[in-house]
Protein backbone atom coordinates (compact mmCIF):
# COMPACT_ATOMS: atom_id res chain seq x y z
CA UNK A 1 0.00 0.00 0.00
CA UNK A 2 1.38 3.57 -0.75
CA UNK A 3 1.95 6.24 1.67
CA UNK A 4 0.03 9.17 0.66
CA UNK A 5 3.24 11.54 2.20
CA UNK A 6 5.67 9.87 0.24
CA UNK A 7 7.42 11.70 -2.26
CA UNK A 8 5.93 11.92 -5.88
CA UNK A 9 7.35 9.41 -8.34
CA UNK A 10 8.48 10.70 -11.62
CA UNK A 11 6.76 10.23 -14.63
CA UNK A 12 9.25 11.04 -17.09
CA UNK A 13 13.42 11.85 -17.18
CA UNK A 14 14.20 15.67 -17.47
CA UNK A 15 14.96 16.13 -20.80
CA UNK A 16 17.34 18.89 -23.23
CA UNK A 17 15.98 16.69 -26.08
CA UNK A 18 13.84 19.04 -28.50
CA UNK A 19 10.07 18.35 -28.26
CA UNK A 20 8.90 15.22 -29.55
CA UNK A 21 6.23 16.57 -32.26
CA UNK A 22 7.22 13.90 -34.59
CA UNK A 23 6.19 11.36 -32.76
CA UNK A 24 3.14 13.17 -31.47
CA UNK A 25 2.03 13.58 -35.39
CA UNK A 26 2.98 9.90 -36.33
CA UNK A 27 0.66 9.15 -32.61
CA UNK A 28 -2.35 10.91 -34.18
CA UNK A 29 -2.04 9.70 -37.58
CA UNK A 30 -1.59 6.03 -36.38
CA UNK A 31 -4.86 6.38 -33.54
CA UNK A 32 -6.85 7.87 -36.58
CA UNK A 33 -5.19 5.08 -39.29
CA UNK A 34 -4.94 8.07 -41.91
CA UNK A 35 -2.04 8.39 -44.84
CA UNK A 36 0.09 11.95 -44.25
CA UNK A 37 -2.48 12.92 -47.51
CA UNK A 38 -5.76 12.21 -45.25
CA UNK A 39 -4.96 13.78 -41.95
CA UNK A 40 -3.29 16.72 -43.94
CA UNK A 41 -6.69 17.08 -45.44
CA UNK A 42 -8.50 16.66 -41.72
CA UNK A 43 -6.43 18.59 -40.31
CA UNK A 44 -6.92 21.41 -43.33
CA UNK A 45 -2.66 21.75 -44.12
CA UNK A 46 -0.67 20.85 -46.89
CA UNK A 47 0.69 16.89 -46.90
CA UNK A 48 3.92 17.68 -47.60
CA UNK A 49 3.48 19.25 -43.85
CA UNK A 50 2.74 16.46 -42.69
CA UNK A 51 5.32 14.86 -43.93
CA UNK A 52 8.11 17.81 -42.76
CA UNK A 53 6.74 17.29 -39.13
CA UNK A 54 7.47 13.65 -38.96
CA UNK A 55 10.12 13.56 -40.65
CA UNK A 56 11.89 15.94 -37.96
CA UNK A 57 12.34 18.91 -40.81
CA UNK A 58 10.23 21.19 -39.12
CA UNK A 59 8.52 21.93 -35.67
CA UNK A 60 4.79 22.88 -35.64
CA UNK A 61 3.33 26.11 -33.57
CA UNK A 62 1.50 25.42 -31.32
CA UNK A 63 -1.68 26.27 -33.48
CA UNK A 64 -0.49 24.02 -36.22
CA UNK A 65 -0.14 21.09 -33.49
CA UNK A 66 -3.54 21.81 -31.87
CA UNK A 67 -5.25 21.46 -35.32
CA UNK A 68 -3.11 18.27 -36.14
CA UNK A 69 -4.15 16.25 -32.72
CA UNK A 70 -7.68 18.30 -33.20
CA UNK A 71 -8.15 15.64 -35.97
CA UNK A 72 -8.46 12.44 -33.08
CA UNK A 73 -9.83 14.75 -30.75
CA UNK A 74 -6.98 15.15 -28.63
CA UNK A 75 -6.04 18.20 -26.40
CA UNK A 76 -3.11 19.83 -26.12
CA UNK A 77 -1.87 19.54 -21.80
CA UNK A 78 0.64 21.15 -19.58
CA UNK A 79 1.97 18.61 -16.84
CA UNK A 80 4.34 19.06 -14.22
CA UNK A 81 7.17 16.06 -13.71
CA UNK A 82 4.36 14.67 -11.46
CA UNK A 83 1.80 14.20 -14.47
CA UNK A 84 0.13 16.95 -12.78
CA UNK A 85 -1.70 19.35 -15.30
CA UNK A 86 -1.15 22.76 -14.64
CA UNK A 87 -4.79 24.72 -15.45
CA UNK A 88 -4.44 27.73 -17.17
CA UNK A 89 -5.24 30.87 -15.02
CA UNK A 90 -8.42 32.86 -15.25
CA UNK A 91 -8.62 36.01 -16.70
CA UNK A 92 -10.86 38.07 -14.56
CA UNK A 93 -11.95 40.96 -16.98
CA UNK A 94 -13.79 42.74 -14.42
CA UNK A 95 -10.18 43.10 -12.11
CA UNK A 96 -7.55 45.80 -13.31
CA UNK A 97 -5.55 48.17 -11.76
CA UNK A 98 -5.89 51.92 -12.05
CA UNK A 99 -3.62 51.78 -15.79
CA UNK A 100 -6.41 49.16 -17.12
CA UNK A 101 -3.72 46.68 -16.78
CA UNK A 102 -3.99 42.57 -15.36
CA UNK A 103 -2.10 42.50 -12.24
CA UNK A 104 1.31 40.44 -12.40
CA UNK A 105 0.41 36.50 -12.83
CA UNK A 106 2.97 35.60 -10.15
CA UNK A 107 1.17 37.64 -7.66
CA UNK A 108 -2.16 36.91 -5.37
CA UNK A 109 -4.66 39.08 -6.32
CA UNK A 110 -6.45 40.04 -3.54
CA UNK A 111 -10.57 40.63 -4.36
CA UNK A 112 -12.22 43.38 -1.67
CA UNK A 113 -8.87 44.04 0.67
CA UNK A 114 -9.43 43.89 4.20
CA UNK A 115 -8.46 46.85 6.89
CA UNK A 116 -4.40 45.77 6.68
CA UNK A 117 -4.08 44.05 3.56
CA UNK A 118 -3.29 47.17 1.46
CA UNK A 119 -0.01 48.57 1.43
CA UNK A 120 -1.56 51.82 1.62
CA UNK A 121 -3.91 51.30 4.60
CA UNK A 122 -0.94 52.61 6.83
CA UNK A 123 -1.58 56.38 5.20
CA UNK A 124 -5.13 56.22 5.25
CA UNK A 125 -5.78 56.43 1.17
CA UNK A 126 -8.98 55.17 0.31
CA UNK A 127 -8.77 50.90 -0.34
CA UNK A 128 -9.18 49.87 -3.86
CA UNK A 129 -11.40 47.12 -4.99
CA UNK A 130 -8.71 44.69 -5.27
CA UNK A 131 -4.61 44.74 -4.54
CA UNK A 132 -1.78 41.99 -4.35
CA UNK A 133 0.87 41.46 -1.65
CA UNK A 134 3.85 43.21 -3.32
CA UNK A 135 5.82 41.71 -0.55
CA UNK A 136 7.38 38.06 -1.75
CA UNK A 137 8.48 36.12 1.76
CA UNK A 138 4.96 37.14 3.33
CA UNK A 139 3.35 36.02 -0.33
CA UNK A 140 5.51 32.87 -0.03
CA UNK A 141 4.59 32.54 3.82
CA UNK A 142 1.44 32.84 3.05
CA UNK A 143 0.75 30.24 0.50
CA UNK A 144 2.59 27.80 2.36
CA UNK A 145 0.53 28.37 5.35
CA UNK A 146 -2.51 28.13 3.01
CA UNK A 147 -1.67 24.85 1.70
CA UNK A 148 -0.49 23.13 4.95
CA UNK A 149 -4.20 24.06 5.77
CA UNK A 150 -5.98 23.32 3.05
CA UNK A 151 -4.17 19.50 3.56
CA UNK A 152 -4.30 19.68 7.30
CA UNK A 153 -4.80 15.73 7.24
CA UNK A 154 -2.04 14.92 4.96
CA UNK A 155 0.17 17.66 7.32
CA UNK A 156 -0.92 16.67 10.78
CA UNK A 157 2.71 15.17 11.42
CA UNK A 158 4.21 18.21 10.38
CA UNK A 159 4.98 21.55 12.23
CA UNK A 160 2.43 24.76 11.14
CA UNK A 161 4.48 27.34 9.14
CA UNK A 162 5.34 30.27 11.35
CA UNK A 163 3.72 33.12 11.14
CA UNK A 164 4.43 36.16 10.86
CA UNK A 165 7.19 35.04 8.50
CA UNK A 166 10.62 35.28 10.14
CA UNK A 167 12.45 38.71 9.91
CA UNK A 168 9.38 40.34 8.96
CA UNK A 169 8.50 41.53 12.53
Amino acid sequence: MSDSSAEPVLITEPSDAPWPAAGIVRAVRRRADLSQRELARWAGVHHATIGRIEAGRMVPSIVLLRRIIGVVGCRLAVVDEFGRVLKPMRDWQDTLNGAERRYPSHLDTILDPEPGEWWADIYGLARPPETFYRNREVRDAMRRRSQWEVRVAQNRHLPRPPWPPRGLV
